[in-house]
């Protein structure tokens, strides 16, 4: 019997097909500025992305098997992707690593009103010259769809392999880091840039994008997380991307929380560019674990 029949009717849980992989599974899962040393696996849609002559400029995360997500000032350049090199499975920038692999890019899309990260539309798809495998090491993100919010105070992580401080690269081996960040609702983050604006004009906080980190500063993202992911759980060991890294002014001080490009106010052009992202909607975030997990389970049953 050809079971892939049987998968067609749950698309709800974005398998698709025989190999489509449940998103925002971490299993293995048991500096950024104020963070801590990330297990190995626990962030498995991580992405690091070099180019030949400086080596590591930002992250990404996987979003398909040949496409991942990441912020459009990573690439000044859209139209000549011949020196990067991403690096999935990574969980060390200057060790050994047996579970990564690395791939060339094909081609870097970005939205035509993209001016610059305090404008907006700080996102880019970036389309692999092959496709990765998946493993515990390997998973995609969840993405959410058009109209989904965090709440202000909803605790995420966001990871990568930036500046611990300011001018500070990360030391030794260069472990992958996590810092759990609260959202920052989008008044309040507005109000915090207007606090001592003497020293540059004040930032507009747009709605394409989303604030996270602490009024009196201290764990934040940093230079090199760029086009890393914020993600945040909803529930049984599943994560959800709600932002891409951007901007901010310094890393970690007080009254200037890290901004993020808002993913759902993406979704559209995530959507029509990668058919296989899988994208979850408020009502699905909410009953969308149990859904996954007996529809992943229905296929490995329907598989033995």
């Amino acid at each position: 019997m050809n079971t892939c029949a049987f998968f067609v009717i749950l698309v709800s849980t974005g398998l698709r097909t025989c190999e489509a992989q449940v998103c925002g599974r971490a299993p293995l899962e048991n500096r950024i500025v104020g963070g801590s040393e990330a297990q190995m696996g626990a962030w498995p849609w991580q992405v690091d992305i070099q180019m030949d002559k400086s080596g590591h400029v930002c992250g990404g995360s996987l979003i398909a098997r040949d496409w991942v997500l990441s912020a459009a000032h990573c690439f000044p350049n859209p139209s000549d992707v011949s020196q990067y090199s991403l690096y999935v499975g990574r969980h060390q920038l200057n060790g050994y690593n047996q579970y990564e692999s690395q791939r060339r890019v094909s081609q870097v899309l970005v939205l035509a009103d993209y001016e610059g990260p305090q404008k907006g539309s700080d996102v880019a798809l970036v389309q692999l010259t092959q496709p990765v495998t998946w493993s515990e090491h390997v998973q995609p993100v969840c993405l959410p769809d058009a109209g989904v919010t965090f709440a202000g105070g909803t605790l995420c992580y966001v990871t990568g392999w930036g500046n611990t401080q300011e001018g500070v690269a990360l030391s030794g081996v260069g472990t992958l880091q996590e810092v759990a960040v609260p959202i920052i609702d989008q008044t309040s983050c507005s109000s915090m840039y207007q606090v001592d604006t003497y020293d540059y004009e004040a930032l507009d906080i747009g709605t394409d994008m989303i604030c996270a980190g602490f009024q009196e500063g201290g764990k934040d993202s940093c230079q090199g997380d760029s086009g890393g992911p914020l993600v945040c759980p909803i529930g049984n060991n599943t994560w959800i991307q709600a932002g891409v890294v951007s901007f901010g002014l310094g890393c970690a001080q007080r009254n200037r929380p890290g901004v993020y490009a808002k993913v759902s106010a993406f979704a559209t052009f995530i959507r029509s560019t990668v058919p296989d992202a899988q994208l979850l909607g408020q009502a699905s975030m909410s009953r969308g674990t149990l859904t996954l997990v007996l529809g992943h389970a229905l296929v490995l049953l329907l598989l033995s």
